[in-house]
């Protein structure tokens, strides 16, 4: 058996949006499809990709690197099928807003792709907090944005999820508590806790831990995500953070761990976000356009 483009579509599609059956219906496909194709390439690499919850599936360690390289795989097929679009046809300006952790961890390789594809659209970036990017949408400061949507709360603002990363629990390597399958809030709630504030974080993670009689003990809070890495690694306590921002080893060359949590706990949420009832501009359909075929997501009514 040999590799082929739809098993790595389907990966991709699975991994990105956390259900069999979701990325069954965004590819207009059966789950046995997608199915398939994952027990095939876990024979091919072999190695487990994924593991099976009650909420869908999570990726295992091999699975977030094989992601990866997938991801370029797909991007690379991409490019490779966009090579005879007339490009030098599209052109203009497009105001962009984004927060933090997108710069940080999503949009570059976006961009720098999108200046390959279509080098005569011109994009003006800004990164601010959520409010101030909700209020720029609004009264038209800017034309689009790629946020963080789970944290969007205008409804004059349309969003459109790309990504759902799941969050996992964060430890130093050989810590007690890899020894669990998964691990619940309970138990969590029994370790020092470095809690991350930035974009919203530590509102995001009180909103789960107050739907439990437990509350996190918190050592520190802080800005920065190579901060928590560092004090998690160093063995100065624990973190609930996303995939995406999830790297094994600190600034110091020290090993972070992850383990799958017992309780629910929703992703972090990446997409795109506009003013409700905007007419899109050729600029702003192509930029979405290019987003929607990166996550294999097809273009529902912009309004």
């Amino acid at each position: 058996m040999s590799l082929n483009f739809r098993h790595v579509k389907y990966f991709v599609a699975a991994a990105n949006l956390g259900q069999i059956s979701r990325a069954a219906k965004e590819l207009s496909v059966s789950q046995s499809a997608i199915t398939t194709a994952v027990k095939e390439l876990e024979a091919m690499t072999g190695a487990k990709l994924f593991l099976r919850t009650a909420r869908g599936v999570e990726l295992t360690e091999a699975g977030r690197r094989f992601l990866g390289s997938a991801t370029r795989i797909l991007a690379a097929v991409t490019d490779a099928l966009n090579a005879g679009v007339a490009s030098d046809d599209v052109a203009g300006r497009l105001s962009v807003a984004a927060s933090y952790t997108v710069i940080g961890y999503f949009l570059p390789q976006h961009l720098e792709r999108i200046r390959r594809r279509f080098p005569r659209l011109e994009i003006h970036l800004a990164e601010l907090n959520r409010d101030t990017i909700e209020d720029g949408l609004i009264t038209n400061r800017f034309d689009m944005a790629v946020v963080l949507t789970s944290n969007i709360s205008s409804p004059e603002i349309v969003t459109e999820t790309l990504l759902s990363s799941p969050r996992r629990l964060w430890v130093p390597a050989e810590h007690p508590l890899l020894g669990l399958d998964a691990v619940g809030l309970r138990e969590i709630a029994e370790e020092p806790y470095i809690m991350l504030t930035v974009d919203e974080a530590a509102h995001t993670t009180l909103r789960y831990w107050n739907s439990t009689p437990y509350l996190p003990t918190v050592r520190l809070r802080t800005t920065s995500i190579e901060a928590v890495r560092s004090m998690v690694a160093n063995g100065e306590g624990v973190t609930i953070l996303s995939d995406m921002v999830y790297r094994p080893w600190s600034l110091e060359g020290r090993r972070i761990e992850t383990i799958g949590l017992a309780q629910p706990v929703p992703p972090m949420n990446v997409g795109l976000a506009w003013r409700r009832g905007v007419d899109l501009t050729p600029a702003m359909k192509l930029f979405r356009r290019y987003f929607s075929q990166a996550y294999e997501m097809p273009l529902a009514n912009p309004s």
